[in-house]
Formats: C-alpha cells, structure tokens, sequence
C-alpha cells in the first residue's frame, strides 16, 4: 500500500521503489479493487471488474513491449517480453490502481468527459515514466511509446478479439485457468523477483564500507533507469571507497557530459586515461573527442579520434564524430571519406549491433547530403 502512496506523491521515485519491492500480485490485486471502487462510485460506466486488469496484461502491455522494440529499439519483442514483461505489468498495474481510485472522486464533481480526460492523461504521465525506468528509454523515446500505445488497445476493442476478452473475464474462466495454469503464471514474475534479489544483495554488500564494487553495480541499476541523481551518489560512493575504480569515474563522466557538465566530464575521463587509456575498449577517447567537439575545440577532437579509430576502425559513432571535427575543421574530403565509412561499418555491423549503430549511419547520410 505504501507503494501506491509513493506513485501518487512522488511518481518517478516511486517507479523504481516498485521494481526493487514490487509484486505482480499485489499490483493486479490493486487493479481489480481500484475498478470495484470505480464501479462503486460511478456504476454508470459499466466497467467490468476483471475486463481493466485483463486488458492491461493482455494487450496494453505487450504493445508497449511491441512499440519499444520499434521506437526505442530497445531488442526483439520476444527478448523484450521474456526480460521486461513483468517488471513492466507490475508499474502500469500499479499506474492503472493509482489512476482508477482519483477518477472515481473526479467524477462526483465533474462532468464524466473531463473526469475522464484528466484521468487518461494522467495515466498516460504515469506509464511515461513506468516505460522510462524500466526499459531505460529515452524522454522522447518513452513519450513516442505511450503516444501510439493505443493503437493496439484499439485493434482489440474494435476488432473480434473483445468477444474473445470478454469471455476470458468471466471470474469463473479466470479461477479455472489460474487452477489449472497457475504454475505457469506464477512464473511470470521470475525475472521481477530474481531483479529483486539482486537489488537486495547488493544493498547488503554496500553496508561494507570497503566495498566500493557494490556500490558501483548499485549505481549501474540506477543509471539504467535515468535515475541520474542516485546514480551519481552510487559511483561518487565507488570511488570514495576505492579511488582506482575505473568503470565508476568513466560512468561519472558519461552521465556528466550529456547533463552538459564537460569540465566535470573532462576530469572524469581524464582519470581514466591516466588510469587506464584503453579502457573499455578506448571508448574513453571517442568520449573525449564528442566534449572537445562541444566545445569546438576541432583540433583537439581530431587527435583523440586519429587514435580512436586507429584502433576501433569500424565504429560508426566513431567515424561520424571524426568526420564531423574534420568537416568543421575545412577538409570536406576527409569529412566525406569518413561519412562513408561510417555507413559502411553501420551496415556490416552484427545483426545484433544494428538498431544500435543505425542512428549513425542516418546522421553520416545527411552529412553527406550536406556536403554533396
């Protein structure tokens, strides 16, 4: 219950509370009795009481899941399902429990049509930043996400498949197919639990106040929901406890240079090259060169990354950046050649690799439109 308190007060902290202590259980259970409590306050809707949660967990979901893996490439949809599926159902659930309870007060007092606008906006707020912190996806990548989500909620509702639903509803068809599949949708929440127990595992090891390795894998969860605040205090912990941790000073300086902060970042990074100037994979230099090119210090960012893709020549973000610094720098046939490269690398890339490294090659293809 304290959970539900937390998405009403504080909505972005309480998405993270509910994945570190969660459960689907409770979230579905919340779902069903914040529509009771609807159809209690206002029986003219005509809400069924299971139809809200089966359409959340059957559909609104699994579109989410469906539009991350197109707009935020976030994976294959079934990679998405099998890893986020739980998590994810569990926010929204939560989101839905905290949206249907205040419409249910909204629509004493006002008119059905903006009680409802209110509460559709307000869910909508709520999956934002349930999508943002489960799937660390970006604001625009969230917000394009739960903008077409209800595409596939309207596919069902106007197709045949509402026949369908409505017979899955019935609370007897319910009970039998949780005694019957209950194993198997007990399972649906293995990835929320096994999460969970990490997140308590590690909590107990950062009481040492010599392990700085915990704090860091701390700070990693944190930062993979854009929690960058509790990120920060994660990795700024790492180092007060072990200042040669490298992978803490180079996250501190990624989430320093794209919150603007270069001279921070620039300190970052150079820690890690007087550390280790190879590390992860020389990234460290690209990083270096995108502060210098922000800065347009063109010069600087051209001998970072000579050496870059001296030695990773076949990244694309690498190869745009060197065009980039060498097309503001007046050589537009260097810059060109770059371009190139960079389209090339992004389409011999792994299969794997390529949503990933495509924004790279479109970024190069309308440089060289520029250039041409």
């Amino acid at each position: 219950m304290n959970l539900l308190f937390r998405v009403w007060i504080n909505p972005v902290a309480a998405m993270g509370a509910i994945l570190d202590r969660g459960s689907l259980l409770f979230a579905s259970i919340a779902a069903i009795i914040a529509t009771a409590v609807l159809n209690f306050f206002a029986p003219g809707l005509g809400v069924g009481y299971f139809m809200p949660a089966l359409l959340v967990a059957a559909v609104y979901v699994p579109g989410l899941l469906l539009l991350a893996s197109i707009l935020a490439r976030a994976g294959s949809p079934g990679m998405l399902i099998q890893r986020d599926y739980a998590p994810l159902l569990t926010c929204v659930a939560m989101a839905y429990a905290a949206t249907e309870i205040p419409l249910a007060l909204l629509l004493q007092f006002l008119p059905p049509v903006i009680a409802l606008g209110i509460a559709v906006a307000y869910f909508a707020l709520l999956v934002f930043f349930a999508v943002r912190t489960v799937l660390g996806s970006s604001n625009a990548a969230a917000a394009g996400i739960v903008a077409l989500s209800w595409i596939p909620l309207l596919v069902v509702l106007l197709g045949p498949f509402m026949m369908i639903l409505r017979y899955l509803a019935s609370p007897f068809l319910l009970f039998y197919l949780w005694y019957f599949l209950g194993g198997e949708f007990a399972g649906l929440g293995d990835t929320l639990r096994r999460g969970q127990s990490y997140r308590r595992m590690l909590e107990a090891a950062a009481v040492n106040p010599h392990d700085g390795e915990a704090q860091y894998q701390l700070g990693l969860i944190h930062q993979q929901r854009r929690q960058y605040t509790e990120a920060i205090n994660r990795f700024q912990r790492a180092v007060a406890i072990d200042p040669t941790l490298t992978d803490a000073h180079f996250q501190l300086g990624r989430i320093a240079r794209r919150q603007g902060r270069l001279r921070d970042a620039l300190g970052h990074f150079q820690t890690v090259i007087d550390q280790d100037e190879r590390h992860s994979s020389s990234e460290t230099l690209r990083e270096l060169a995108a502060i210098y090119l922000a800065a347009r210090q063109y010069n600087d960012a051209r001998n970072e990354l000579a050496t870059y893709t001296e030695r990773r020549p076949y990244d694309p973000e690498g190869l745009y950046d060197y065009g980039q610094a060498m097309e503001n720098l007046g050589d537009s046939a260097a810059a060109r050649d770059l371009y190139l490269r960079a389209i090339e690398a992004a389409r011999t890339a792994p299969r794997y690799l390529r949503r990933t490294v495509a924004p790279w090659s479109r970024a190069a293809q309308k440089a060289l439109a520029r250039l041409a």
